[in-house]
């Protein structure tokens, strides 16, 4: 004979084990909807980060003409003068230039890889400009292997001779610094020039927002910053982006 106790314990699991059956149900089809839905974000997101990249690379390829275009005219500048020992040398010169880049093409480079970029532009350039031609370059021994969105320095150095140098006559001053500030890497190109017409500032600008829409997508824009300042030392930009190391 069942006693009255056991009678309750089954009348309480004959009710309670279709609730615990729907709750469970129900718990599994929420936690179903929500793997779906952080699956659905994750394609998501990895369709807007292929997106992003595939803008930041088109980017990237709009500055590179320029940079080769900038590189053969003053090439070709020592040509019409008939430079021809200079000549060959900017020439070779500029086959290193060459093969350093197509060997590190990627969406990012060292600060390091950067400015061996400027350098060999740089020994191009005097070879042009010969004694009107001062410049120096300063970096932090601690931003060398950090990261760099490709042509960043090399596009401020080109609009220095570009939108500068090349034209206004006398002694051509460039200094080009990267240093650690907290957290931050900050580069300076400073030119002499400090009388560069509002079309000059235009054309400069131009440059100036490639370089900003690429450190967006490839930091943040509350972590970027680029600024130009025209005084009477000279013509100044500085760039802000975050301190990230290769490793």
């Amino acid at each position: 004979m069942i006693s009255l106790e056991s009678f309750s314990i089954y009348i309480i699991l004959c009710v309670l084990a279709p609730l615990i059956g729907a709750f469970t149900l129900l718990f599994l089809f929420i936690f179903e909807k929500r793997i779906d839905l952080i699956e659905k974000e994750k394609k998501e997101i990895a369709i807007e980060r292929e997106l992003q990249m595939a803008l930041y690379n088109q980017l990237n390829q709009e500055i590179q003409p320029h940079f080769l275009f900038n590189t053969l005219n003053s090439i070709l500048s020592l040509a019409r003068l008939d430079r021809k020992k200079e000549l060959v040398y900017s020439i070779e010169t500029f086959s290193k230039l060459l093969k350093f880049k197509y060997q590190t093409n990627t969406n990012n480079i060292t600060v390091n890889d950067e400015l061996t970029y400027i350098k060999y532009y740089l020994e191009i350039q005097k070879t042009r400009f010969r004694d009107r031609l001062f410049y120096e370059i300063e970096a932090d021994e601690d931003v060398h292997q950090a990261l760099i969105i490709p042509f960043l320095i090399q596009t401020l150095v080109e609009n220095a001779f570009k939108h500068s140098f090349e034209k206004h006559i006398g002694e051509a001053f460039l200094k080009v610094t990267v240093k650690k500030c907290s957290q931050s890497i900050q580069v300076t190109v400073w030119n002499s020039a400090n009388n560069q017409a509002i079309d000059d500032y235009n054309e400069v600008g131009i440059g100036l927002e490639n370089i900003k829409a690429r450190l967006h997508l490839f930091y943040s824009k509350e972590t970027t910053s680029i600024n130009l300042l025209i005084s009477e030392t000279g013509t100044t930009v500085v760039a802000i982006f975050p301190y990230i190391t290769k490793e």
